[in-house]
């Protein structure tokens, strides 16, 4: 009997672990191109980064444009979010849906989006290349700075400047 309460409180907390690994609410900002903020069934506000991309900072070429479209595609919307995890500073990275819509990859589509830096998935690396073939958005230019590199010079910029 023991054992049979053990497994029940064992499968009740992953089920509850799980559970809080997915977010449902509206978006109630759109910070920049892969960053809202969701208001969640739990009234509170949580800070989002779109999982598996990066798009170009508001004060880089492109950056006003993505947050301009993550807007459109988010802003008002009720919406589902897949957290995966934390970045280093904290921030929330998410999956997030609204309705069949993937804004990370309406948002490399319209080449205003990278994949991630690092372990970029192989099929986001291919909405990309088609993007770039074609010449969308950031991929008009003759060499488009990745936003992790600019965030990287913009720090060393300031170290300098200090």
């Amino acid at each position: 009997m023991k054992t049979i309460v053990l497994m029940m409180v064992g499968l009740s907390w992953s089920f509850f672990a799980h559970a809080n690994d997915v977010l449902s609410g509206e978006v109630v900002n759109v910070i920049d191109g892969n960053t809202v903020e969701v208001l969640a069934e739990d009234n509170e506000t949580y800070k989002i980064m779109l999982y598996g991309i990066d798009c170009p900072g508001l004060d880089q070429a492109y950056g006003e444009k993505a947050k301009q479209q993550l807007e459109k595609l988010l802003l008002k919307k009720i919406v589902n979010v897949n957290l995966k995890g934390k970045n280093r500073w904290g921030t929330r990275l998410g999956i997030i849906m609204t309705g069949e819509i993937d804004p990370r990859r309406e948002l490399l589509k319209e080449g205003l989006a990278w994949t991630a830096e690092v372990n970029p998935d192989p099929e986001f690396e291919a909405i990309k290349q088609e993007a770039r073939e074609n010449g969308r958005g950031l991929w008009k230019e003759a060499n488009p700075i990745p936003p992790w590199t600019f965030r990287r010079q913009k720090t060393m910029m300031q170290m300098k400047s200090s």
